[in-house]
């Protein structure tokens, strides 16, 4: 046998691994999911050579990876017999880094650590085999090929150098030996091994084996000769590449609780597989209840992407939006590139299609059950209706699926129940405007004085009383060309005798008006006559294009900075007060201020000087 040899990687090696090591793998234990990959690709590349030379794989051999420690050498282990390596493989795979190692590459590195969605595939087995040295100081592997007689051991301590020389190895596969840092002992323990291997590797389809216990007497002690025996601690399995007609309810529903630690079975179940360029199946849960961090945007742990079983991420930012977030499942995709470091996918291109069709699908299954069972998706609305609605705000593309997703409260229903297409049924042969109305919660919204009119008139009205309901109204701009219009903002359509008659008003009242202005000048923009109101003396409306006072509120309550606008004061010409306010009186003022006042109680707002309104009301209740 033949004395090893020593190889120096190139000079820039150390410097190299250093930024693999420490900038592109956000946990350590990702090593080990590395490793099992590794040789899980290996074991499948024995299986397809075995195709054209049975003389590779015996009919009974068994195809697994053995994980095994020793806490006294403070060592692990990882064996596969898989094809294994030669001589020059072992130079080509786990060479790959120091033919990679070039300055243009390290550049590459260096310029993706914040933006890592464009470095390239360099050998996924020799990449993925150095992410070791994040926990060990010195790796030991032993090869040997299938058909081949010699094996190798390859040793380094990942710093500048490493050896290659032949060695025994009864068998055809590879055993990679970690001698691990002092502060990774973890890695160690069996328990912390089995819940690594069941994050990442649960479902890859070769048995994992680990020791077990010794088998225990009546007395709970360890059998006397009796040994630990190997025992698989994956299943092995993946219950979404099984064809849905092997499926039972009860199989997906326990599959759904090990995903959501929801006990209630899902409102429904999405099961698909695509061929063709772009190979993928995905496995999706529509939950009936909420989670209790459904308001946590940051939480993204939805979907999880396997690539061929490979668990890669549950942050499912590039596969769910965000107003989707409490849609549970899975995507595996058989083709998928990654790249270096298996966290960021390679290819946005191909994560798009999976998110787009994803997409589409849970809104299309939402929208079959909206038309089917009412009932059935009133519950569902009642738990997250207000994130379907984000959808509106932050989803343009598919903003046409989500609208008669919507459901509103109105003038004719205090429970969200209305959707677009119920309310353009009803909606007046002359009415040419879908028109709402938002309040700081419903029953704000529903007691408005700028309803008066409308409930007169008996046109529905809806009303948004959601924080997000003041974004949705300004990306959703029109319906079924019926374009949704605020009952508090710019003026209203009159009739040509509603013009005819306000214009008289106008005419009457211009001192009142022209002096209220003059009051009120620091609060209000202008102020003028409606028609809108039949009750109340006065409200407060928006301009056009100004934010209504809900949104400036809202934005207040975030900590923003509203813009800085006036509302526009508008009288009711046929109310007692505004009909006996004497412009020459000394107490004009004070009622100027009152009506002010009260218009923006009237519509939720806080007053700036309360103690100021009360005095004020008392001393025009003595006079």
């Amino acid at each position: 046998m033949s004395k090893p040899q020593t190889h120096a990687f190139q000079t820039e090696i150390s410097q190299l691994l250093d930024l693999m090591i420490n900038s592109l793998y956000s946990q350590k234990e990702i090593f080990l999911r590395e490793l099992i990959s590794n040789s899980s690709d290996a074991i499948d590349k024995r299986r397809f050579e075995a195709l054209t030379d049975a003389s590779l794989l015996s009919d009974d051999e068994e195809l697994a990876v053995t994980i095994t420690t020793d806490k006294d050498a403070n060592t692990l282990t990882i064996s596969d017999n898989g094809i294994g390596m030669s001589h020059d493989e072992i130079i080509e795979n786990i060479g790959t880094i120091a033919r990679s190692g070039t300055k243009k590459f390290m550049e590459a590195l260096k310029s993706n650590q914040d933006d890592k969605n464009d470095v390239s595939l360099i050998g996924q087995f020799g990449v993925g085999f150095y992410s070791v040295f994040m926990v060990a100081d010195k790796v030991t592997l032993v090869t040997r090929r299938a058909g081949n007689k010699q094996a190798y051991q390859w040793e380094s301590d990942g710093k500048g150098e490493f050896t290659l020389g032949e060695t025994e190895r009864n068998d055809a596969g590879t055993s990679i030996t970690l001698h691990l840092r002092e502060d990774e002992t973890e890695y160690l323990e069996n328990f912390r091994l089995k819940h690594i291997i069941n994050k990442y590797s649960e479902h890859i389809s070769l048995p994992i084996k680990m020791l077990g216990s010794v088998p225990l007497d009546d007395e709970g002690n360890p059998k006397e000769g009796e040994e630990a025996e190997f025992e698989t601690i994956n299943t092995g399995t993946a219950l979404w590449a099984r064809s849905k007609s092997e499926i039972s309810d009860e199989e997906y529903q326990s599959f759904y609780q090990s995903l959501s630690y929801d006990m209630e079975p899902p409102l429904s179940t999405l099961h698909h597989k695509v061929e063709g360029n772009l190979e993928y199946t995905s496995l999706l849960f529509i939950p009936k209840k909420a989670p209790f961090d459904l308001w946590n945007r940051e939480n993204r742990k939805g979907v999880k992407l396997y690539v061929r079983r490979i668990f890669i991420t549950d942050d499912a930012e590039s596969l769910m939006p965000n107003y989707l977030r409490f849609i549970k499942g899975v995507v595996d995709s058989a083709d998928l590139p990654l790249n270096v470091s298996r966290e960021i996918l390679q290819s946005d291109r191909d994560i798009g299609k999976i998110k787009a069709r994803a997409v589409k699908r849970v809104l299309d299954e939402l929208n079959r059950i909206a038309k089917d069972d009412n009932s059935a998706y009133q519950d569902f609305w009642k738990e997250f209706g207000q994130v379907i609605k984000e959808g509106v705000v932050e989803d343009m593309a598919n903003k046409d699926k989500i609208t008669p997703l919507l459901r509103f409260a109105s003038t004719e229903s205090d429970e969200q129940t209305v959707s677009i297409d119920d309310y353009i049924e009803r909606m007046q042969e002359d009415q040419d405007a879908i028109y709402y109305i938002t309040g700081e919660n419903h029953k704000a919204a529903k007691g408005s004085p700028h309803l008066e009119m409308f409930s007169k008139k008996g046109i529905e009205v809806l009303l948004l009383s959601d924080p997000v309901d003041e974004w949705l109204v300004n990306s959703l701009h029109e319906v079924n060309e019926k374009p949704l219009k605020s009952v508090t903002k710019g003026d209203l359509d009159l009739s040509d005798e509603e013009k005819k008659e306000q214009e008289e008003q106008k005419e009457a009242l211009s001192s009142v008006t022209d002096k209220l202005k003059e009051v009120l000048s620091d609060s209000v923009k202008d102020v003028r006559l409606t028609n809108r109101l039949t009750e109340s003396p006065a409200c407060l409306v928006a301009d056009e294009t100004d934010p209504g006072a809900n949104m400036e509120r809202i934005m207040k309550a975030m900590g923003q900075d509203a813009p800085a606008t006036k509302p526009i004061l508008e009288l009711n010409p046929d109310h007692a007060l505004i009909k006996q306010l004497d412009e020459g009186s000394d107490s004009f003022s004070d009622w100027a201020q009152v009506l002010f006042d009260q218009a923006a109680l009237s519509e939720g707002a806080q007053l700036k000087d309360p103690a100021n309104y009360v005095k004020l009301v008392n001393k025009l209740l003595i006079n």
